[in-house]
């Protein structure tokens, strides 16, 4: 049976932009909040949000980052073909 997950997402054209939203989130700024501002992701209306999805939906990158990485802590950045992105993983199954 295929894992699945949930995930917020924000989506940037830079590692520099990452890392200092990054920051931010790490002093308390709201995850939905920073993606509805800074997002380049159609998600960003939603908070960042992807809902569930199956380990193998995403891009290899993102997969890999989604199904290994902490659980509701922001991380990144993570690059994909798309740009990087700062991903806060919901939960895992």
């Amino acid at each position: 049976m295929a894992h699945t997950a949930a995930a917020l997402h924000i989506l940037v054209d830079t590692e520099q932009q990452a890392n200092d939203i990054l920051d931010q989130l790490e002093k308390g700024a709201d995850f939905q909040q920073m993606a509805q501002k800074f997002s380049t992701c159609p998600s960003k209306r939603n908070g960042g949000d992807l809902g569930e999805f199956r380990q193998g939906d995403m891009v290899p990158a993102f997969d890999k980052a989604v199904f290994s990485g902490e659980l509701l802590k922001p991380f990144g950045p993570v690059k994909t073909q798309f740009g990087y992105h700062i991903i806060k993983v919901l939960y895992r199954n």
